[in-house]
């Protein structure tokens, strides 16, 4: 059976930068991942045919005389094993991601790296649009100062474990088949403490609640993250130590909302300012700004205030503020008030259809559609 062009298969164009390539696989590697899809063992064929291609295409002699001489000159079949051979699924996982995930799940007998933690903090829309610093207090796992993070006691040192030989893994034999697994005895760090810390009973970490410092940038929106690099949870028995993550939510504002770079406001007038036209004062994250309102303006009517509204975190220009008026009724009318609407009223009867075109036109709107009802 003919095999699939290795471009095609990962996705790129031929000429397609080293960068390219690494990107097109990681996103292969991840979809066709097996420790993602237990159910599903057809994609561990597809996962390797993605290793197959990428380490074809990533070795610069190997590109060359594939690119002259097609799957023939890399002989595919030997590449294909060899480029599988003598690694596991967590290795190629580690390789291919670990500038993603920092250390990723850590390296067999190697550093371990700490959980990342993630922490909601709510700000003001106001701080949102402006920026602003706040300081959180987080509780988490940090390194024990008694042993260093080592989780030996002060003048000893951990040992390499005798299970595994200090690579944190072990290999079973299961009938034909090999399995290698995490050492049971020092967890896949590779070594042991023999004599424990008496602060941290071994472990190299202890419990605190820490205050930090977290610098909010002007233009964040609920959802956005602001990463602060090994401010996570140490790993057991030393190593590197996981990411905070800060998760923004904008708390709702009385007057405003947001809508990408545009605030959004409601706005109620008089119903005589709405007829006759006139000045008002709206509102605005700035202060008070002064708005004129048009004679015969209806509700629903947007007046756009340019500049007034958030300029993005990721930069650009800033938007609008977008006012919508709403006409109030007047309410609790005395008898003299409610005889000079009266009044008013029937002055407009005679000349009712140019003073309110859009009643005028809704009634015969709907006269027309009972008359096309008659059978």
């Amino acid at each position: 059976m003919s095999k699939q062009d290795y471009y095609e298969l990962l996705e790129v164009p031929r000429n397609a930068s080293d960068a390219e390539l690494k990107k097109a696989y990681r996103r292969l590697a991840m979809k066709y991942h097996p420790d993602r899809n237990a159910d599903d063992k057809s994609t561990e064929e597809k996962f390797k045919e993605a290793k197959e291609a990428y380490d074809v295409l990533s070795d610069a002699r190997k590109r060359a005389a594939y690119d002259q001489f097609g799957h023939a000159g890399v002989d595919p079949s030997a590449a294909g094993a060899q480029g599988f051979r003598g690694s596991n699924f967590s290795d190629i996982f580690d390789d291919v991601f670990g500038d993603i995930f920092g250390a990723g799940r850590g390296r067999a007998g190697g550093a371990q790296r700490g959980s990342d933690l993630r922490y909601e903090q709510e700000v003001s829309l106001e701080d949102a649009v402006r920026g602003t610093t706040v300081k959180v207090r987080i509780p988490m796992q940090i390194p024990c100062e008694t042993c260093d993070g080592s989780g030996a006691k002060p003048g000893t040192s951990p040992v390499t474990c005798t299970t595994c030989g200090g690579h944190g893994q072990v290999r079973m034999q299961q009938g034909f088949f090999s399995v290698q697994q995490t050492c049971p005895r020092c967890r896949g760090r590779g070594k042991t403490v023999s004599d424990p810390c008496t602060t941290c009973n071994g472990h190299g970490r202890v419990q605190e609640t820490r205050t930090l410092s977290v610098k909010i940038p002007a233009g964040v929106d609920t959802g956005d993250r602001i990463r602060l690099a090994g401010e996570g949870e140490a790993p057991e028995g030393g190593g590197m130590s996981g990411d905070l993550y800060v998760q923004i939510r904008v708390r709702p504002h009385p007057l405003f909302s947001r809508d990408g770079t545009n605030l959004q406001c409601e706005m109620p007038i008089a119903f005589t300012t709405a007829t006759l036209g006139g000045e008002i004062e709206a509102p605005s994250l700035e202060g008070r700004v002064r708005l004129k309102i048009p004679a015969g303006t209806q509700t629903g009517k947007v007046f756009r205030m340019r500049g007034k509204g958030v300029r993005s975190v990721h930069g650009g220009d800033i938007g609008d503020l977008l006012c919508r008026v709403v006409v109030e009724t007047p309410v609790d009318l005395t008898d003299a008030q409610k005889e000079l609407l009266r009044e008013f009223e029937r002055s407009l009867d005679e000349r009712d259809e140019q003073h309110s075109p859009r009643v005028r036109g809704w009634f015969d709107g709907v006269k027309r559609f009972f008359e096309d009802l008659k059978p």
